[in-house]
C-alpha cells in the first residue's frame, strides 16, 4: 500500500473512532454510571476496537486458546513491540480484559472516565506509593474475577529483544495467587513505523503460552517468577 493511500485511511480511521468514542462513549456512560452496567462499556469498546482494526487493515490470529484456565481469572502477560498490540490483545484474550493504564490517559475527554468506569486501573509512574495502592486495587479486582493485562516491559521494544520486566504486575499476581498466562504478540511492528501515525496493514500473530502458576509463591519469589515468564514468551517468539 503507497505512503499516500496509508495516510488518507489512517486519518479517516482516526476521524471514525474520534467520532464512535464521543457518542457511543457517552451513551455508555449514560447507562453504565446510573445502572452500574459496566458490561455496556466492555460491548461497546470491543465493537470499536473491532471497527478500528477493520478500517485501518490490521487482522490477527490466535494460537494457544487452550492454554487459558478455566473458571479464574488470570494475569495475562504479553511483550510489547507496536501501538497496535493493546487494542489486538482486548479483542483477542478476554470479553472482560482489565488493564492497569498510565494515569495520564485520565485527562482524554469521555476515554478517560470509560477506562476507570470499566474497572481499569490507573499508575502513576515515578510516585512509589500511588503505583502500590494500583496494584493492591488491581489485586483484589482479580481475586473478585477480571482478569487483567500487563506489559511487563513497560514501553515498546524497539527490536526483538524484550525489555527488562518491570515487578509490578508480577506483585500484583501473587498477591491475587492468579495464574500467569505468557503471550507473545508479532507483526505488528511495520504497522506504524517510530515517529509515524500513518497505520499500515499488518497480520499480527497471538500465541498464549502454559499459564505459570504463582499458588504458593511470595513477593521474595517475584525474580524466579519473572525468570520463567520471561523465558517462556521467548520462547514463543523464537518459534
Amino acid at each position: 500500500m503507497s505512503t499516500l493511500i496509508a495516510a488518507i485511511r489512517s486519518a479517516f480511521t482516526y476521524l471514525v473512532i474520534a467520532l464512535y468514542v464521543a457518542v457511543a462513549g457517552t451513551i455508555g456512560l449514560a447507562i453504565a454510571l446510573p445502572l452500574k452496567l459496566k458490561g455496556v462499556l466492555y460491548e461497546l469498546g470491543h465493537c470499536g476496537i473491532a471497527l478500528a482494526l477493520g478500517l485501518s487493515g490490521i487482522r490477527y490470529r490466535v494460537s494457544g486458546r487452550h492454554n487459558v484456565p478455566k473458571g479464574t481469572a488470570v494475569v495475562y502477560c504479553s511483550n510489547h513491540q507496536s501501538n497496535v498490540d493493546p487494542p489486538v490483545l482486548y479483542r483477542a484474550l478476554d470479553r472482560r480484559l482489565h488493564i492497569l493504564f498510565k494515569a495520564e490517559l485520565r485527562s482524554v475527554p469521555i476515554l478517560g472516565i470509560v477506562m476507570e468506569t470499566g474497572g481499569f486501573i490507573p499508575v502513576t509512574r515515578g510516585k512509589r506509593d500511588e503505583a502500590i495502592g494500583a496494584i493492591d486495587l488491581a489485586a483484589a479486582s482479580i481475586r473478585s474475577g477480571n482478569s487483567f493485562l500487563i506489559f511487563p516491559e513497560g514501553t515498546r521494544s524497539r527490536n526483538e529483544e524484550l525489555l527488562p520486566f518491570k515487578k509490578g504486575g508480577f506483585i500484583m499476581a501473587i498477591k491475587a495467587q492468579a495464574p500467569i498466562v505468557p503471550v507473545a504478540v508479532s507483526g505488528g511492528r511495520e504497522a506504524m513505523r517510530k515517529g509515524s501515525a500513518i497505520i499500515r496493514p499488518v497480520m499480527v500473530d497471538v500465541k498464549i503460552g502454559e499459564p505459570v502458576l504463582t499458588a504458593g509463591y511470595t513477593l521474595d519469589d517475584r525474580d524466579l517468577l519473572i525468570a520463567i515468564v520471561r523465558e517462556r514468551i521467548e520462547a514463543m517468539l523464537r518459534h
